[in-house]
């Protein structure tokens, strides 16, 4: 159900209506651009407060401008889900000219890829939903409240009531000679609205804003209590005056009232998608999405509060906005998922989770919604989107409830066995740390077999393997021509042993171990001059860390090809436009195919899978070995078979991503 400015106020109620009834809710953005030239793009080896920090400097002067809610009810007589979609367009329209008038960035990369896939760029400038924050709104409304105490004030209507205590002088505005005509013919037509007493009201037609002063200016001068006055907005956003008949006093005040409450219902039209946010956040339901990281950043950041540049903060305000979160990608990417699904971006993910040994829930769209998303692909969507994440989320969370003895056909969405992946937010091309954890320390592993090189701008890859081969297998991550992290596969040998053997008299290359290289980069701290637009978040003072890949082909997303996504699997992706010229330079990213160098091999040359001890993150975040269906499902150990009840302060969450001890 496609949802825009007019039609969201009779729809309100519904999506309130929605949200309160339904067992979880899924979630999806879309956005005018994912990240700027000149911050730096997403590093394997990127700390979770890094990978925020890059997130707020790259990210947060973008817009969400579709918004996709899926409620989901489960119906325990017939065992089926029944969804209600919710597609949204969103445009920050501003309500006066003291309203925020948001100056926003577009990446063109990003509008080209909506366009082409079908969304309706008129349809959101046109019939966009504005929003407002808390504050803003607040702010509003204390100016709506003190400019009536100013129009009732004698100073503004009385000649002489600039002078009483605390009244403010606006002070009449001579005429120009110019406007002596408008203003005579102005006061006619008011005289002859009053003397005729034919209709309650007069509209007057539209003028400049000088012009409207002077209209109120002489008409309270020479009519006074016998007129009251309104300023009023067209279709066509003219402004225009409305003059009407007061009989008395006590009218007159009456008028003015209905004119405050006329000003303060503006403003809740104003606040419009944030109502909604505000909806899902009171409701305490739990919110899923697919790589949702950029989702709840942008949401937040948008529609809430401001991005605060420490990421503690950060962290906390997540948990008050969404107190329950669960992430998709983190599940596919997750024992004992991970080794049945070989495709973890949206699409794929939801064709790989209708088949054995998935089953494909049973979802029915609600019959008070349209059946637009029934039967067909709306990919890119926000609203489709929203709907076919809950699918998958219905899909996995059922799986672990068919892996227990007694197996169930049904898991809840309060389960204890989600327990594990409550709050944490997948980490795009990490190589070590899968996730942000929100309601605990984040994840820090060692990395002391992991190496910093600086090296001529011929060498290859090839070059880098060989010289580490007497080490074993590594794994790549190039920072830029002349830069790169070197990790080992096997992390047993010490650090000091490789550096004792690779670094060498006359040598071309510089070697220095990771910590080494993070307390050097540490000593220096980057001011932005890139200043933050009206509206939005400071940009955070933080080290110039620059710690990526460069990919040889773009990740997974909908359609499993290489294009430009503006929303889940591809949310990081966009912004590596500084590709490497040589080609043989490329090595995989830790979500790519799973192939790895053999050692001193050229860069071309790919051989199996990587094995237990390689560094490829989905194989250090999962229990020693996956339960079959047939198994008794001994994960996580503190759930017993008889309650199926987590333990409080239980250490479930270390159990299933546990730190690897060989890192």
């Amino acid at each position: 159900m496609n949802v825009t400015r007019q039609n969201f106020k009779e729809s309100l109620g519904q999506i309130e209506s929605a949200i309160k009834e339904s067992s979880f809710l899924a979630i999806d953005g879309e956005f005018t651009g994912l990240n700027h030239a000149g911050v730096s793009p997403s590093g394997v080896f990127d700390t979770p407060e890094e990978r925020y920090h890059k997130l707020v400097q790259g990210a947060s002067d973008f817009l969400i401008i579709q918004f996709g809610i899926c409620t989901f009810t489960y119906n325990k007589t017939t065992k089926k889900y029944t969804a209600k979609p919710f597609n949204f367009y969103i445009f920050p329209r501003p309500l006066s000219r003291v309203a925020p008038d948001l100056r926003f960035s577009c990446q063109s990369s990003s509008l080209d890829f909506l366009m082409s896939q079908g969304f309706d760029f008129n349809k959101w400038v046109k019939d966009g939903i504005s929003f407002l924050r808390p504050a803003d709104e607040a702010r509003l409304r204390d100016q709506i409240q003190r400019k009536h105490e100013v129009l009732a004030s004698p100073a503004y209507t009385t000649p002489g009531g600039a002078s009483q205590p605390g009244a403010v002088n606006k002070g009449p505005v001579e005429v120009p000679p110019e406007m002596q005509d408008f203003v005579n013919e102005l006061c006619k037509k008011v005289a002859k609205f009053v003397e005729s007493g034919e209709h309650d009201s007069l509209s007057l037609p539209s003028v400049s804003a000088f012009q409207r002063k002077l209209t109120y200016q002489t008409l309270q001068a020479k009519f006074g209590s016998e007129v009251h006055l309104q300023s009023k907005t067209g279709e066509n956003r003219e402004r225009y005056i409305v003059v009407t008949r007061v009989q008395g006093e006590a009218e007159m005040k009456q008028l003015e009232a209905n004119k405050q409450t006329q000003d303060m219902m503006e403003i809740d039209d104003a606040v419009g998608f944030t109502h909604v946010i505000k909806m899902i956040s009171q409701s305490g339901k739990l919110v899923v999405g697919h790589n949702m990281l950029l989702d709840i950043a942008h949401t937040i950041n948008q529609f809430m509060y401001p991005l605060p540049s420490d990421y503690q903060d950060f962290k906390s305000m997540c948990r008050c906005v969404f107190p329950r979160l669960i992430d998709t990608k983190l599940l596919a990417n997750t024992q004992p998922f991970k080794d049945r699904i070989d495709n973890s971006g949206l699409s794929g993910l939801l064709h790989i989770s209708q088949l054995p040994p998935f089953v494909k829930p049973d979802v029915e769209v609600s019959e008070e919604m349209d059946n637009s998303y029934k039967g067909s692909e709306s990919l890119h969507e926000a609203g489709y989107d929203a709907y076919i994440t809950g699918q998958c989320f219905i899909s996995l969370a059922n799986y672990l409830g068919n892996c227990q003895k007694p197996p169930t056909d049904h898991t809840e969405p309060t389960s204890p066995l989600l327990e594990p992946f409550l709050n944490k937010i997948f980490m795009m091309r990490s190589q070590d740390i899968p996730y942000m954890d929100l309601t605990a320390p984040d994840l820090n592993p060692s990395r002391d077999h992991v190496f910093h090189i600086t090296f001529p701008t011929e060498w290859k890859t090839s070059d880098i393997s060989a010289l580490f081969s007497a080490f074993g297998s590594v794994y790549i991550g190039w920072l830029d021509d002349t830069s790169a992290y070197v990790s080992l596969h096997f992390s047993s040998t010490p650090s000091s042993s490789v550096m004792k053997t690779l670094c060498k008299k006359g040598s071309v290359y510089r070697l220095m171990t990771y910590k080494d290289h993070r307390a050097q980069l540490n000593q220096y701290h980057w001011t932005p001059s890139k200043p933050h637009p009206p509206g939005h978040a400071p940009i955070p003072h933080t080290p110039p860390i620059s710690t990526h890949v460069t990919p040889n082909h773009h990740h997974n997303n909908h359609s499993g090809q290489g294009h430009y996504h503006t929303g889940h699997d591809l949310h990081e992706s966009q912004g590596h436009s500084n590709e490497l010229k040589k080609g043989a330079k490329r090595t995989h990213s830790p979500q790519d195919d799973g192939t790895k160098l053999e050692d001193g091999g050229s860069s071309a040359k790919k051989s199996k899978a990587l094995n237990a001890e390689a560094p490829e993150f989905q194989s250090r975040i999962t229990p020693n070995s996956t339960p079959e269906k047939e198994e008794t499902l001994k994960w996580p150990e503190n759930i017993s078979s008889g309650e199926k009840k987590i333990e409080k302060n239980s250490k479930t969450e270390d159990k299933m991503f546990a730190e690897p001890t060989d890192w």
